[in-house]
């Protein structure tokens, strides 16, 4: 019958191992950060936070030969090869994902510690070890974006659009409205809109303008 535990170890580039011999027990802790404040006229209040980072520790060896006994399945690693990839994982501080089956442990990891313990007696070429991993989180920077304060003036306003200064135009000998209508809109017709706008220089008799006169060209 197989066993509903298992132990498993995979990293990022496809290792996927399993422990030969399952550990006889194991433990999983998940801190919650918990802050205590003493509040004037309420006393000490606790606050809680977000979940800490999870731990699992769990003790077994690395068998020399196969034993059904207590052995998952018969064709592993030789437990050198073992010690070696576990070191190799821990120094180079690359994270691996823990799975145990059967259970809700199922996590991205670094191993924290791995110790190798003297050989017992009746287990001769066996390694056993202790180990201890932490959960892993990959880091993240959140983009915070700053807005410039603007402090108006009072009174201040916005700035107004500089406005065209009106086109001008001062009468020469020879000139009429016909004619600075017709150079100035293509249409001497418009010499209405020139006299309109020029009437208190020109005085009643549109057809009358002086030489030196300033004329605004609407």
């Amino acid at each position: 019958m197989t066993n509903p535990i298992q132990f498993w170890l995979k990293d990022r580039e496809g290792l996927y191992l399993r422990l030969p011999v399952n550990p006889s027990e194991f433990t999983v802790t998940s801190p919650y950060g918990v802050s205590k404040v003493n509040v004037a006229s309420l006393g000490e209040v606790t606050i809680p936070g977000e979940r800490g980072l999870k731990t699992v520790s769990f003790e077994s060896f690395f068998p020399r030969d196969y034993n059904p006994a207590y052995c998952e399945y018969s064709d592993f690693m030789n437990a050198r090869s073992w010690v070696l990839q576990l070191e190799t994982w821990r120094d180079t501080r690359k994270s691996i994902r823990l799975l145990i089956t059967g259970t809700n442990v199922s996590i991205p990891v670094l191993i924290e510690s791995f110790e190798i313990q003297p050989e017992r007696a009746g287990h001769v070429g066996d390694i056993f070890y202790s180990l201890t991993a932490v959960e892993y989180r990959e880091p993240s920077v959140r983009k915070v974006e700053k807005k410039a304060n603007v402090v108006k003036a009072a009174g201040a306003s916005r700035p107004t659009q500089d406005k065209k200064a009106p086109k001008s135009h001062t009468v020469k000998k020879g000139d009429t409205l016909w004619a600075i209508a017709k150079r100035t809109y293509g249409n001497g017709a418009d010499f209405k809109k020139i006299y309109e706008a020029n009437k208190a220089t020109i005085g009643k008799n549109p057809n009358v303008i002086k030489p030196g006169q300033k004329l605004v060209l609407p």
